[in-house]
């Protein structure tokens, strides 16, 4: 059995491996965890898609979200961006029929908005990684407050999230943008202590910016 999570919120797990307390919580987390969540990514489909289950993710935990991933994957054309945003009101009643997604008609027609302004926005920046990535935080330090949780957002998400709906892109909120920036490596919030923090920094400091 995990070991109860630490004040600094790590915790180490059944098989012996220090880790963010929340990863020790299901199995289902652990390889998101140890090889996805934190390391830096640069592939547009993969940055379209996680920008788009963060959105489908509001009102919902993250692990709903993940049990579903393949299945949403599988909905959505693997996230090409270009793809989806061909889908039409047929793809909605589509959609809205598979019982292996969220059917949310709501987050369903902001997935399809998003990858038409996902198009837009490589066409005038070059890459989604090329634009994301220019939100980069300067620093990487960031204090938790008295019960120790970091804040659900920062400034560089609020003006992500800003820009994005300024672009006309939808369920964008900044606590969505900055799961998305935690989760896509712009910053690194395994917690001090996990086994996978050093790891993460290093792939950042290998990562080749866009």
């Amino acid at each position: 059995m995990a070991e109860p999570p630490a004040a600094d919120g790590v915790t180490v797990c059944d098989d012996g491996v220090k880790r963010c307390s929340w990863a020790c919580s299901t199995p289902d987390y652990l390889g998101y965890h140890d090889l996805e969540w934190g390391f830096p990514v640069s592939d547009d489909v993969r940055l379209f898609e996680k920008l788009s289950l963060e959105g489908f993710q509001a009102g919902l935990s993250w692990l709903t979200i993940l049990r579903k991933r393949d299945a949403f994957r599988a909905a959505f054309a693997g996230f090409d961006y270009e793809r989806v945003a061909r889908f039409d009101s047929r793809d909605v009643d589509r959609l809205l029929g598979d019982a292996g997604i969220v059917r949310h008609r709501g987050k369903i027609e902001a997935v399809i908005n998003n990858a038409k302004r996902a198009v837009e926005l490589v066409d005038a920046e070059g890459s989604i990684a090329r634009y994301v990535w220019g939100f980069e935080p300067a620093s990487l330090d960031r204090t938790p407050d008295g019960l120790g949780q970091l804040p659900a957002s920062t400034p560089e998400s609020v003006a992500l999230a800003k820009d994005l709906k300024r672009r006309g892109w939808r369920f964008v909120g900044p606590t969505t943008i900055y799961a998305f920036m935690q989760a896509m490596g712009l910053v690194n919030d395994h917690r001090p202590g996990c086994d996978s923090r050093a790891a993460a920094a290093a792939a950042l400091k290998r990562f080749e910016r866009p």
